[in-house]
Formats: C-alpha cells, structure tokens, sequence
C-alpha cells in the first residue's frame, strides 16, 4: 500500500515563519518500522506552488491512502482569516485528481472539531483525534472494517460518531523519528526568528488555563521522555543534518523543574553548541536555572504570563500573582537573554481600574529590562474562544458569544467597552519599545 503523509496548509503566505511538521514524521515513522508500506511525505507550507505540487504528488505518486494534517485552525494572532477554506479545498482537491484515494485526517485542528469537519466534509473517510500513534497502524491495516480504536472518528448509517481519545501515550516509547522521511535542512533556512524544528520533551500539562486546549488535547497528565533520549536526538538532529536552533514543543519546558535542568546540562556535558528557545512557567524561573538554560543555550525566554492584572490572572485560572512575573523579570533581566512576553487583553472581569494596571505592569516590566535591553517585546492578544474551555463558558454567560456562535472560525472575547483596548495598549508598550531601543543606537 502506498500512504501519502500531507502538512495542510498552516499559514498565511510564504513570507510566514514555517514549523518542520513533526507530527506527521512521528506517524510516518511509526508505520515504517511496523509494517512495509510505501511511504512518502509532503509539507504543502515549504510549496511555492503548493495546489500545483500536490498534483504532482497525486499523479506521480498514485497514492492508496492519504494521511492529511490540520494543524491549525486558522493564524491566531487578533486574525479573522481562517485555514480552514484551504483545508476544504485540498480535501476536494485530492478527491478530484485521486478519485479512489482513502483520506484520513488528524491533527490539533481536527482534534478541536472532529464531529463538525467531519459532517461538513464528506471526502474524509476516518479521522483521528489526540495522540495516533498507536492507532495509525491498526487503522491502515484495517481500511475496509477498522475496530474502535481510542479517538477513532468514523461513519455509521450517515451518523458520525468518535471513540473518545485516552491521551495515555507512554513518552519512555516514543523513538526518535525518522527525519530521512522528509528532510529538516530545507527548513533550517526558511525563517528569519523562530525555530523551525521542534523537539518533543514530553506531552500533557497539569494546568488549566481558562483558555486553553492543551489539556483536552493531551490530557492533564504531564508524560516525559528521559532526558538522555531528548538529548540523543538533539544531538543527532545536530550532527546529521547541522540542526543548531531547536525549539521545545512542549506546553511549558520548565516543569517539571528536574527534567529541564537535567537536559541541559547533558547539553552542556556533551558540549553542544545549539541555541534553544520553549515556553516558560514564570514562578518556577530561578537565578541558578536560569542560568544553567542560558549556559546550554537558551536564546530566548518565552513567557505566557497572560494575565495584565490580578483580576485576569485569576479569570483565566493561572494560579499565579502579579508580583511572580516582576519577580520573574528581575531574573531574566540580568540573564542577558532576550525575554518575550505574551499577554491577553480584555479579559473577563476587565474594568477600567484593571486597564489602568494592565499599564502599571508594562511600565514596571520596561523599568527592570531598561538597563540590560533583554526586553524582546511584549505580545498583546484576544483570547480565541474555543470548545470545551472556561472562558468559553464564561462567554456564553456574558453575552459575548450565543449558543448558535460557529467556534469553527476565528471568535475571539472581546466585548465593549474595552473592544479596542489592545490598540491603546500597543500604542502604548510599542513606543517604550522604540525608545528603549533608540537609546541604545544614539
């Protein structure tokens, strides 16, 4: 059987930073090492002409299945533009140029509305929510008649129904995947700032973020790979094909604690000169980690801190206080690594008081970065609303949104009276972030 692994489309334009699409060498690489199909890989976003080369896949290539990917449901980032018109598209596309082709999708987009997408777009004949890798197999081995497998998605006298996800992959059996599937050094060139190839160090979080769904996607249940086999891989991505920039994939790198420290200073023991960038749980920063992670060499701080206020923090159910992220600065400001910070505005609870501390906490965080310039940026978004979330129900309860509201699209809270409070926001931390700079070339 020949099985065509597809990235949709993840972005907007090719001037768009692109992410290696680990997720679909993962399952590419589990089908290779357990059956003998024929297997070949295909990320649409590193297409100039991404329709044109799909066909050319699909007439050369003549594939029996097609694994397709949703990544993304739409760009995030304050965006109304949505990806899912050209996921429609490429859905009908590859049943138009490969008639009798079986179309199999997943991915964290699919996962957020499986039962929708799946009603709405025929062509898919099986899809799979949450972790496939124990269920891509048997489901290929099976087409014709597939067993029930956990987070299987499927059609029953025209009904859709979908065996719930377990989320209980075992990280101590993930195996490093086989990257000669689809070559990472075409990425290693393609960005101007982030990282385009991703490390799993592990999968799940044990927090619950009002917003967020990661906890729906891979449980609440933090599973880890050891350290020495993170380690492995990054020093073969390193040595086989000159992988110097990583970034970690995982929800929050920094817990639990030990890992993190663990990997890096194997890093530092086996004295690889990569730079590495993840997404930090503030309160958990120290000056001895971090330290260590800016020894083995972490080029940038990314915080999530979210919450421009007391009110929003406890809103969204960070378990966190203002005074852990000034506290968080003072210890990043002499690390001389760049900090990023991202926030959400206009959250539930939001008064005019809060909008006067949201300004308190972006003077105070400019006032401990001036002297290093460590000060990135500070990212400023709307929450997007999506399923199953906390703030999805408290937009239900404050009239933001209906129960009739199409979540499949960007939705975002973002209620007046302060509708357009990020604009003044961004006006006001943008200038800081000039003048700051400009200090420094003047």
């Amino acid at each position: 059987m020949k099985i065509l692994f597809i990235q949709a489309l993840s972005m907007e334009g090719i001037d768009i930073e692109r992410v290696y699409p680990i997720g679909i060498v993962v399952l590419a690489s589990q089908v290779e090492r357990q059956t003998n199909h024929d297997l070949q890989l295909f990320d649409m976003n590193m297409a100039i002409d991404p329709y044109g080369d799909l066909r050319l896949q699909l007439d050369t290539y003549q594939p029996d299945v097609v694994c397709l990917s949703l990544r993304n449901i739409d760009p995030l980032g304050n965006k109304t533009s949505s990806l899912i018109p050209g996921f429609a598209v490429t859905l009908a596309f590859i049943k138009r140029y490969a008639a009798d082709t079986k179309i199999l999708v997943g991915g964290t987009g699919f996962s957020l509305f499986p039962e929708r997408l799946m009603r709405e777009y025929p062509e898919i004949d099986f899809g799979v929510t949450g972790e496939a890798e124990k269920i891509i197999v048997p489901l290929l081995e099976n087409l014709n008649n597939p067993p029930h497998l956990p987070g299987l998605c499927y059609r029953e006298n025209k009904a859709v129904l979908i065996v719930p996800p377990v989320g209980d992959y075992d990280m101590l059996d993930y195996v490093m995947p086989n990257r000669d599937l689809l070559d990472p050094r075409p990425y290693l060139t393609v960005n101007k700032y982030v990282e385009s190839i991703g490390v799993e160090t592990k999968r799940g979080c044990c927090f619950s973020c009002g917003y967020c769904s990661y906890p729906l996607l891979q449980g609440s249940k933090m599973r880890c790979r050891t350290p020495e086999a993170v380690v492995d891989e990054i020093q073969f991505l390193y040595e086989t094909y000159g992988v110097t920039r990583i970034h970690f994939t995982d929800s929050v790198v920094n817990i639990p604690v030990d890992h993190l420290d663990t990997i890096c200073a194997e890093i530092i023991r086996r004295g690889l000169k990569i730079n590495w960038s993840g997404f930090f749980r503030e309160n958990l920063l120290t000056e001895e980690n971090v330290a260590l992670y800016t020894q083995s060499g972490c080029e940038c701080f990314s915080l999530s801190p979210d919450g421009l206020s007391q009110t929003a923090l406890d809103a969204m159910d960070k378990h966190m206080r203002v005074q852990d992220i000034l506290d968080t600065a003072q210890v990043l400001a002499g690390s001389g690594v760049v900090t990023v910070y991202h926030f959400l505005v206009n959250t539930p609870g939001d008064t005019a008081a809060t909008q006067q501390q949201a300004r308190d906490l972006i003077d105070a965080i400019y006032e401990i970065h001036h002297a290093s310039k460590t000060l990135g940026t500070i990212v400023l978004n709307n929450i997007r609303i999506l399923p199953g979330t906390k703030v999805e129900q408290q937009a239900l309860a404050n009239g933001v949104i209906t129960p009739e509201t199409d979540l499949l699209y960007p939705t975002y809270y973002n209620p007046a009276p302060f509708d357009r409070v990020r604009y003044d926001l961004e006006i006001y931390h943008t200038k800081k972030n000039i003048f700051m700079w400009q200090e420094v070339t003047s």
